[in-house]
């Protein structure tokens, strides 16, 4: 593991709080509180990505539904692929918006909004009556995802017991698949459905996840950062109390927690104005950009939307040409790809980040290298018109092993890094960075995957063979190690150790009971008065 340590120095910050999780053995399912809490935020939280998933997924599978593709004319090439790409679209004219909304409203209401935009859209979606009014009903579904997304991703960390946080950001991505699943399932029962029904009722049936966090989300406590950043400390040490002491409010680590927040938003507030200059203020926040824009990228752009988007069309060109053997090749891997991304989410404690993005980058090399080369036999037989059934079933292997390997890194640990990597005064909009670059990649390569496939065919995959060379250098060169501590003391990864050492200066206070009053909660707003901006 020594061969992944990385090249550049980062700021060293005591993990006070971090060791004293630690010693606490009690697990999370016997906290009653907190277990209510954990159980909240699968429906509210967690229920963000079945949208997307479900969105994914339902533009695949309907390419296969015959009512579909006859009510629209069988769109292929670019039109086809400016069609899956509009959801991307909406959510990239919608990312100025986002952090504005987050900091005004808090995540709860941000999710709140984000989620009735995305019924409205599932509701034009279903009954459209025209391929335009289909392609601005996705456009308003992409604008209200990114509302989703940040603050969904923001509260499961800020909320989140320390111990449990990592596992908990990294299943955020999992229900992804539970997305794609269910969209899946009913696209493959409504294929027999000769009306048109057949592809309205799977397109009605995306309110459903916004309608889980229309109902849910209000019963979730707000994020105690935000309170506090909002002169409301007594409401955070409340939430912090019950949460994470199960109602002790005299418990030791609430109150470093509370002190630890509360002194860590000083010092970002002291030399942050909340605008997107400050993502490019100083080099360690320039580095931060540059690494969620990387990663932005990387996401969408490691062929992880062939599959997801263009499934149909892939498995056509190596002879399966039966539209219920296709669909249930897409479930199938719907659900391989849940129960991979379930695994890895579960073990992302046990092993560095660094670690786990390398060895994703790695294995996905590898998985497209042998795709590549096995679809070039495949389709070689499919268009001379002779069976080449061990080249096709050689691809169909490579594509399901697309998914463990994709999951380690990609799935599994964006919104947990993301959460990681950038302090709170900036978090929604480090995020909103890296769904912009996400996005940007998204629409660029949905829009290009079909006219890549019809224009050079099996030849197309050697552009993913390349590109995903270039982010094995990329992550062992410039991703940093964030495992193993709060946020709080990632804050200052790329800062001066002084400003770490002056945060974790006051937890030690509290520690080491050397300050007879650390809490200060119900005189706390004093405290913050510079976050007022």
């Amino acid at each position: 593991m020594s061969k992944f340590v990385n090249r550049h120095q980062e700021t060293q910050v005591d993990p006070v709080l971090t060791r004293i999780v630690e010693e606490d053995k009690v697990p999370w399912y016997k906290k009653p509180n907190l277990r209510y809490l954990y159980f909240m935020l699968f429906p509210t939280c967690m229920g963000v990505e079945l949208t997307s998933g479900f969105d994914s997924q339902l533009i695949n599978a309907l390419q296969i539904v015959p009512s579909w593709v006859e009510y629209f004319n069988d769109p292929q090439g670019p039109f086809q692929g400016f069609i899956g790409a509009s959801y991307s679209l909406g959510a990239i004219l919608s990312l100025p918006f986002v952090p504005v909304v987050n900091r005004k409203f808090g995540r709860r209401w941000a999710i709140f909004g984000g989620s009735v935009i995305m019924v409205l859209g599932a509701i034009v979606q279903g009954f459209s009556q025209h391929v335009a009014m289909y392609i601005v009903a996705r456009m308003i579904l992409g604008f209200g995802i990114p509302v989703c997304i940040v603050a969904g991703s923001a509260l499961i960390g800020e909320l989140a017991y320390p111990k449990e946080r990592p596992i908990l950001t990294s299943l955020f991505n999992v229900s992804y698949f539970f997305g794609q699943i269910i969209a899946a399932g009913i696209c493959r029962g409504t294929n027999q459905i000769v009306t048109d029904w057949g592809w309205r009722v799977p397109s009605l049936l995306q309110i459903v996840p916004s309608m889980l966090q229309i109902t849910f989300v209000l019963f979730l406590p707000e994020s105690p950062r935000w309170l506090i950043a909002q002169d409301r400390e007594e409401e955070a040490y409340a939430i912090l109390a019950k949460y994470h002491a199960e109602g002790d409010a005299d418990n030791e680590f609430v109150k470093a927690e509370i002190v630890q927040i509360r002194e860590t938003l000083k010092i970002e507030y002291e030399a942050s104005k909340e605008t997107w200059r400050d993502l490019l203020r100083t080099s360690g926040m320039r580095r931060r950009a540059l690494v969620t824009a990387m990663l932005g990228l990387f996401t969408q752009w490691s062929g992880n939307t062939l599959i997801s988007y263009y499934l149909g069309d892939l498995l056509q060109m190596i002879g399966f040409t039966d539209a219920t053997t296709k669909n249930n090749i897409n479930l199938v891997n719907s659900c391989w790809s849940l129960v991979m991304a379930t695994l890895v989410a579960s073990q992302v404690r046990r092993f560095r980040r660094r670690v786990m993005y390398m060895t994703c980058t790695i294995c996905l090399l590898s998985v497209y290298i042998g795709w590549t080369i096995s679809m070039r036999y495949a389709v070689h037989a499919t268009d001379n018109n002779y069976s080449n059934p061990a080249a096709a079933w050689t691809t169909l292997v490579f594509i399901f092993l697309y998914a463990p390997a994709y999951n380690i890194g990609y799935n599994a640990l964006t919104y947990t890094y993301l959460v990681e990597l950038w302090p709170y005064a900036l978090r929604s909009r480090g995020i909103s960075f890296f769904q912009l670059f996400g996005r940007l990649s998204g629409f660029f390569t949905t829009f290009v995957n079909p006219i890549g496939i019809d224009s050079i065919s099996w030849r197309y995959l050697i552009m993913y063979v390349c590109w995903l060379g270039f982010e094995n250098v990329f992550v062992f060169f410039f991703f940093p190690e964030t495992h193993g501590k709060t946020l709080e003391e990632l804050t200052f990864l790329f800062e001066s150790q002084e400003l770490a050492d002056r945060a974790t200066s006051a937890v030690e206070k509290v520690v080491h009971h050397e300050d007879n009053n650390p809490q200060e909660h119900k005189g706390g707003a004093s405290n913050v008065e510079t976050t007022k901006v």
